[in-house]
């Protein structure tokens, strides 16, 4: 994933996915937090008797973290929450190992892996891109080496006997700690996957090392769209975190453009565009959580309205609009569940979206002006229980099958 971020970056295709900028004090005060954390946070040194290790994601619209939630709920007590607090604000009574997370990645390897020269020359040969791949593998390596047998050992001290987590791809050290150990890993589904996510997607479902045992999805669509790694079961537990649609909120006339890093400029081009060919719609430019409002500037002669932060979120704007567009963010699935008719704005990405739109739930729009004419055509989607179902987590916990 990282050698992806890096090469769509550099060849100009996509922005930061999730950018993260801190200012010297901030870093100050995350060095603090680190330190304090050692005694305060540490989870060896957590007392109690834990089944489950759970690792949350980052993100938390309104301090919850909306994919654990239940599932925490559920375990209780018997589960120990390992929740970063580097790129966001761990949840209350969770523990982490910041300290050693960061520590583990500042020691890199002098030597340079002639492997990694001779892919990063092919990887150019192929795309024209140069990606420091050398630099990476150097910094990551070593890094996983380290993590994975500390998180051995916080294992083995609980006796944990099933880890959950929330975007693996990123944990690797964990699921190999815990494949090490023989300790089943089940992560639970945090976003869209697709064909073209170099976290899920494995064509021809090879062996893939450190890949968690189970994937628990959102719905049925999920545990087919991609080629999973030989031996990764899926489950489907439904969306609790997602409210029913009400068509009673639904306003005719609003149409909401859903942003995320990788494309937000471009979107916004296109939205400002769609606004000017059909003046009479209430168009509405929703952030992303990770973006900033400080990055965006609007023609002053727009009736563009741009929408971050908290003061309203993405689910109730998607409950009131009647229609979304976006290129491949999740949120277009929400959206779908909660009524929006859809459609797909041909910037790069889309691909993502591209199974939707042969399903017939979305439409595809090559430009503003194909939107602006092409608007009334955006379906509502037919059957959206087969990307977000009713909840099924309580059932699946209790499967004594799994």
């Amino acid at each position: 994933m990282r050698v992806f971020h890096e090469l769509t970056k550099r060849a100009g295709i996509h922005g930061e996915p999730h950018p993260v900028r801190r200012t010297r004090s901030d870093k100050a005060r995350l060095v603090g937090k680190h330190v304090a954390g050692v005694v305060g946070k540490n989870p060896f040194l957590a007392s109690g008797t834990y089944d489950a290790l759970v690792v949350p994601h980052p993100r938390k619209p309104a301090g919850i973290e909306i994919y654990t939630d239940k599932l925490r709920t559920e375990l209780g007590s018997s589960a120990l929450v390992l929740d970063s607090g580097i790129n966001g604000t761990p949840l209350a009574g969770s523990r982490n190992l910041d300290f050693f997370t960061s520590a583990a990645g500042a020691v890199r390897s002098r030597s340079v892996d002639a492997r990694a020269t001779t892919i990063a020359n092919a990887l150019e040969a192929l795309t024209g891109v140069k990606v420091p791949i050398g630099a990476l593998v150097a910094r990551e390596i070593p890094k996983h080496l380290r993590l994975r047998t500390l998180y051995r050992a916080l294992l083995r001290r609980h006796r944990i006997k099933t880890v959950y987590s929330v975007v693996s791809y990123f944990h690797q050290h964990i699921t190999g700690a815990a494949r090490d150990l023989g300790v089943p890993v089940v992560e639970l589904q945090h976003g869209a996957i697709s064909p073209y996510h170099l976290g899920y997607s494995y064509p021809g479902s090879p062996v893939v090392p450190d890949q968690p045992d189970e994937l628990w999805c959102f719905g049925s669509y999920w545990t087919t769209v991609a080629e999973l790694p030989a031996g990764m079961a899926t489950a489907v537990i439904g969306a609790p975190f997602l409210p029913p649609a009400d068509p009673a909120l639904k306003i005719g006339e609003q149409v909401l453009f859903l942003s995320q890093g990788t494309i937000g400029p471009a979107l916004l081009d296109f939205a400002v565009a769609f606004s000017a060919a059909r003046p009479e719609l209430d168009v509405v430019f929703r952030l992303h959580p990770s973006e900033h409002l400080t990055d965006y500037r609007l023609p002053p002669d727009s009736k563009v309205r741009v929408s971050a932060g908290s003061a309203e979120s993405t689910v109730e704007l998607q409950r009131a609009a009647a229609y979304q567009v976006g290129v491949s963010t999740t949120a277009l699935f929400e959206g779908m569940a909660l009524g929006c008719r859809t459609a797909v704005a041909e910037l790069p990405g889309h691909e993502y979206l591209q199974p939707v739109v042969d399903l017939g739930d979305a439409i595809l729009a090559a430009d503003a002006a194909t939107l602006a004419a092409r608007l009334d055509e955006a379906p509502v989607c037919a059957d959206s229980s087969v990307y977000y179902a009713a909840d099924q987590l309580s059932a699946v916990l209790k499967d004594p099958s799994r």
